[in-house]
This record gives structure tokens, C-alpha cells and sequence, in this order.
């Protein structure tokens, strides 16, 4: 497209991006300020940066939206960008005052002086029942929280949205009987990624755009068109500085769901590994950190600062998801990337790599209680179909879960994937595991005798003072991709509650 005179429209919004190009943080700001707009809405992007004639073109093209016209006057470039397709205008609306920028604001990072101590908690009994985390968002849950990520639903009106999708989901968990319920993650567009639209210095975008910042946009998108990602739909956290915990992550979620409650409650938290994979992209041409030690540093510190207030509020059990530690071992060796749970990063060697996730998870849970500390493991929750999710069992596994400083494991067991428990024998008698003894992703509400068979299982292997009861992992993992409705959940945890008062009752 060659350059016009003028635009033949004003448009609804504008900044200045000065000198930034597309992988030094030009299109962090489009994503923050084309977001809150319509479809259709008009974006004039200033520049100066004569790379940016190329680049934009393209970023609209892999998106899906529209440049419109674009001038320059000496070094002074301005682009007309539509959200989605361009529909023709029959006038033009009221000038948008430019929004002056430069680059994108870094927050200063600062530590807490000092870390609040853990508040006792009750003890969880023994064949407890509780869900893993994530459950089925009502339908305008979802519509609030894609209102509230692209700019146009305010802080204050989302939480009140989502502190009703929690009144239901604590309810629900109610009425099933479980022993130790969650908020359902209600508030977090899935299990691990929502960490990047709360810590500072970090942005979620689409990974359309994430193809324009890294180094070989063409063989990056070939690693997406491969592991069939869908890339309009999944944000990445991105860091453009580093991260900082300047507001909480989880703790504001433990307060409501304990208010709400009126039992022990469970907070989940990405873990450090999976963070640090999510949020290293070795192929970004533009990034705050210079390894992905470093990254993983403030992602241990933001982490470990996020769960001593967690425990000092109360929280029966904080639960680290690891997932993506099957990935590492059970992961295709044919592909360079890997998109498992939402961790799009390169693969590596599996002794060294876990290793390096016990290091982390260790540092992040050094003396602190082991026994209010869990780690998920599963084999991927993006979808109901079985025949995609990893395979295999626990064997490369043993000696990393037996290293890991956390009281409680919460395992994959109810799936065939998991392969057969008795592996499991190995764990030091220490831990508790935390029993997967229905599976989400089918449909139908397992037999209540089906489940107390799973539990009697699980009884003998481990003892029943170890065991604790749930869903293989969450029912809504990602909230636009749930793998059960809400009513099947709170079926499914009602059963596990029958079988396991049956089992008890002889």
C-alpha cells in the first residue's frame, strides 16, 4: 500500500510510539489500546521508525486486522488501523486525542521488607474430597472476563461479576459435600496464564502478535500451524521489565472464597517451572532478561512472596501446577516446541530440565509447611478428546516428585494414560497423594461402585491416612474450553463423596 495524503477518517483512538519497532514493545501498546475498541474501531498508531512500513503490514495481515491508509510526513509515519475488517464509514467520528508515549511504562519493582508468617490451619482429614481447582464459568463470567481483559469492563465491576460466579461455584461444591472447596478460578482466564495480566511489567497478548516479535516469524509459525494452536484465541504473558508482585495474584481469591465458604479452602498457583517456560521465549527479539535463569529468579521471588501470604490468610493447602513436567518427559522428541498447557518454549533434556523444576519448586517452598503444600501433575486438560493428552506413567517421574519440598502430591491416577499406580510405591511415605479417581474429560458421571473400587485402590497402595480425594485435574482448566459442564462436575465430586462415605460406612 502506498502512502496517502491523509486518512479519510479520524480515528476512535491514538498514540505515539515513538522510535519503537514491533519487537522492541510497539506492539504491546497496540494491543493496549486497539483492546477496548469495537470491531470495526479506527487505531492511528504514530512512528517513527522507518521499519515499522514493513512490519504493521504484516502484524495486520497474521491478525486478522486491517490497515486502513498510512502517511508520512519526513520521519513521521502514521498508520490507520482497523479492529478486525475494515467496513466503510459514512462519516467520520470525533478526532481521538493522541495518548503520548514512548515505551511501554515500567513499574518499579519492590520487594516487601519482610514476609508474613503462616496462621495455623485445620488439618485435612484423611479420604478428603476437594476439586483440583478450575470449574465451568457461567456464560456471562466469560463475557465479563473478555470485557474486563480487552479495556472495556473496569476492575471494580469485574470483581463484582466474579465474585457472584464464585457465590456459585463454592455453592455447588456445597451441595456435592466436598471437605476443602476452591473458587473455581473464576476470576483467571485459565490455570496459569492469568499470573501474566497481574504481575508488573508483564502483558498478555495474542499470539498473533507474539509471531511479529520473534526473529523467524515464518518458522515460528509453522511451529503453531503444527501443534494447532489456536493462536486469535490464547494470550502469552509477555515481560517487558522485570516482574514484580504489586498486586496479588491469588490472595484477593482466598479472602472471598473463605468469606463465602465456611470451610477450608484450596488455592492453586502456576508453579515456578511452568511460569518460567511460559514465559521464556527464546526466540523474542526484544527481552528484559538475559537467561532464562534470571527470569526464573523473579518468577521464584513474585511466587514465594504470593504464598507466604496465602498461608499467613489461612489457606488450608496452596497447590503448585506442574503439568508441564509431562511434557518433559512424554513429549514428542520430533518437534522443537511444545505448546503442552500453555507453555509454548523449547524443548530440552529431561534429566537436567527436572532438576531444574525441582531447584525452583524448592526455593519457592524453602521453610515454609510442607503439609499444607501440594503439586499437580497431569498429562494436559485443554480438551475432552483422550487420544491427544500425553501418556505414560509415573516411572520417569519417582525421583523428582520424591525430591519436591510439598507435603501433598495430587496425581493423575483415574485416566489409562496415567498407567498403573503401583509405581507410585516409591514415594516417600511422607507425602499424602491426592487421588485422581474420576476423570473430567468423560462425559458421563462415573458408578459410584466404580469409584469406591478406585479408592480401595488407592487405600491399599498408599495407606489411608495418605490419601486424599479428587478429580483427576480441574473442569475448566481454560475458561473458553471447559472439559465439563457444571452440573456434571458437582455430579462428579457428589459421587466421589457416596463412594467414599460407603467405603467408610463397610
Amino acid at each position: 500500500m502506498e502512502p496517502a495524503e491523509l486518512h479519510a477518517h479520524a480515528p476512535d483512538a491514538r498514540f505515539d510510539g515513538g522510535d519503537l519497532d514491533c519487537g522492541g514493545g510497539l506492539l504491546l501498546l497496540i494491543r493496549k489500546h486497539i483492546d477496548p475498541l469495537d470491531p470495526g474501531g479506527l487505531l492511528e498508531i504514530l512512528s517513527t521508525d522507518s521499519t515499522v512500513e514493513v512490519e504493521l503490514p504484516a502484524w495486520c495481515r497474521l491478525t486478522g486486522n486491517a490497515l486502513v491508509s498510512w502517511t508520512r510526513q519526513g520521519r513521521r509515519r502514521s498508520f490507520l488501523i482497523s479492529k478486525g475488517p475494515y467496513v466503510e464509514r459514512a462519516s467520520a467520528p470525533v478526532d481521538a486525542p493522541a495518548s503520548g508515549i514512548g515505551k511501554p511504562v515500567r513499574v518499579a519493582v519492590e520487594a516487601p521488607a519482610s514476609l508474613p508468617s503462616p496462621t495455623p490451619a485445620p488439618r485435612i482429614a484423611p479420604l478428603s474430597v476437594m476439586g483440583v481447582g478450575s470449574w465451568p464459568r457461567p456464560r456471562w463470567m466469560l463475557q465479563a472476563m473478555h470485557d474486563h481483559l480487552e479495556g472495556r469492563l473496569d476492575e471494580a465491576d469485574f470483581q463484582a461479576t466474579a465474585d457472584d460466579a464464585v457465590r456459585l461455584c463454592v455453592d455447588a461444591q456445597s451441595r456435592a459435600g466436598v471437605d476443602v472447596v476452591t473458587d473455581g478460578e473464576q476470576r483467571r482466564d485459565s490455570y496459569a496464564s492469568f499470573a501474566g495480566g497481574r504481575l508488573d511489567n508483564c502483558q498478555l497478548i495474542p499470539l498473533d502478535d507474539l509471531a511479529a516479535m520473534v526473529d523467524d516469524p515464518e518458522a515460528f509459525e509453522q511451529d503453531l500451524r503444527a501443534l494447532d494452536v489456536p493462536t486469535a484465541e490464547v494470550r502469552h504473558p509477555v515481560a517487558y521489565g522485570p516482574l514484580g508482585r504489586g498486586r496479588p495474584l491469588a490472595l484477593h481469591e482466598l479472602e472471598f472464597a473463605s468469606a463465602t465458604a465456611g470451610r477450608p479452602v484450596k488455592v492453586a498457583l502456576p508453579g515456578p517451572y511452568l511460569l518460567t517456560r511460559t514465559m521464556w521465549l527464546d526466540c523474542l527479539t526484544d527481552r528484559p532478561y538475559r537467561t532464562r535463569e534470571d527470569l526464573a529468579g523473579d518468577v521464584v521471588r513474585v511466587l514465594r512472596e504470593e504464598l507466604h501470604f496465602l498461608l499467613a490468610s489461612g489457606a488450608a493447602i496452596v497447590q503448585l501446577d506442574e503439568p508441564v513436567l509431562t511434557e518433559v518427559v512424554f513429549g514428542s522428541a520430533r518437534r522443537t516446541r511444545s505448546f503442552m498447557c500453555g507453555a509454548l518454549s523449547e524443548r530440552l533434556e529431561p534429566g537436567p530440565e527436572l532438576d531444574f523444576a525441582v531447584g525452583l519448586l524448592n526455593a519457592v517452598t524453602a521453610g515454609l509447611p510442607g503439609e499444607r503444600l501440594g503439586l499437580h501433575v497431569c498429562r494436559g486438560n485443554w480438551t475432552p478428546d483422550e487420544s491427544v493428552a500425553l501418556a505414560g506413567d509415573y516411572r520417569p517421574l519417582l525421583d523428582a516428585l520424591g525430591r519436591v519440598n510439598v507435603g501433598i502430591l495430587f496425581l493423575e491416577l483415574c485416566t489409562e494414560r496415567a498407567g498403573e499406580a503401583e509405581v507410585l510405591r516409591a514415594i516417600p511415605d511422607a507425602k499424602r497423594i491426592g487421588a485422581g479417581v474420576v476423570n473430567p474429560k468423560v462425559d458421563a458421571v462415573e458408578p459410584v461402585a466404580d469409584i469406591r473400587g478406585r479408592i480401595s485402590r488407592a487405600v491399599d497402595l498408599f495407606g489411608a491416612e495418605r490419601v486424599l480425594l479428587t478429580p483427576d485435574c480441574g473442569f475448566a482448566t481454560f475458561a473458553d474450553n471447559p472439559v465439563a459442564s457444571a452440573a456434571i462436575a458437582e455430579a462428579k465430586l457428589r459421587a466421589i463423596v457416596e463412594a467414599r462415605d460407603s467405603l467408610r460406612a463397610g
